[in-house]
């Protein structure tokens, strides 16, 4: 497996991680119309290249054959001392093959080179990445409702886990 840094060559790589992960990831969660709404308002190319832009750090996951398995994306002191991971997704087939822990780490290790004294994210109530989050020692800090227009919100789980 390789992590890379992505820049805005691979973007249309996220984009296309995307919209082959959402569906099936919140398939139970989302109506189609929010998730089609959501999906172009976070993954468009010109909505990434904004993210990179304005601090958002890529990393993509590869296997030996040169396919892309998922994605991460993080920002350091999103909040002081604290680095947010925006999205982490891998392919639905490729859950459970540690590729997430293997991303998750690597934020980690950009988190402590950085001083981070945590790192923390937002899941959706609803999600069953909540578990996968718990096993990496991550806990529930809070709970967010946010309107992301249109009358949709996003109803999540803020959660956090400590660095050393």
């Amino acid at each position: 497996m390789k992590v890379s840094k992505v820049s805005s060559s691979l973007l249309p790589q996220i984009k296309a991680l995307a919209y082959k992960i959402w569906p099936v990831a919140y398939a139970e969660i989302l109506s189609q119309e929010q998730l089609e709404y959501m999906l172009d308002m976070f993954y468009s190319e010109k909505a990434l290249q904004s993210q990179l832009e304005n601090g958002h750090v890529f990393y993509i996951i590869q296997n030996d054959l040169g396919d892309y398995l998922g994605f991460v994306s993080y920002e350091l002191n999103c909040e002081p001392n604290k680095t947010k991971i925006h999205k982490i997704y891998v392919l639905p087939e490729t859950q459970g093959l540690g590729l997430g822990k293997l991303l998750f780490e690597k934020v980690k290790e950009e988190a402590l080179k950085n001083n981070q004294k945590a790192i923390f994210l937002n899941v959706n109530k609803y999600n069953k990445a909540q578990y996968f989050y718990t096993k990496l020692d991550f806990k529930i800090v809070k709970e967010e409702v946010i309107d992301i227009g249109r009358g949709y919100v996003m109803d999540d789980y803020v959660m956090e886990v400590k660095l050393l």
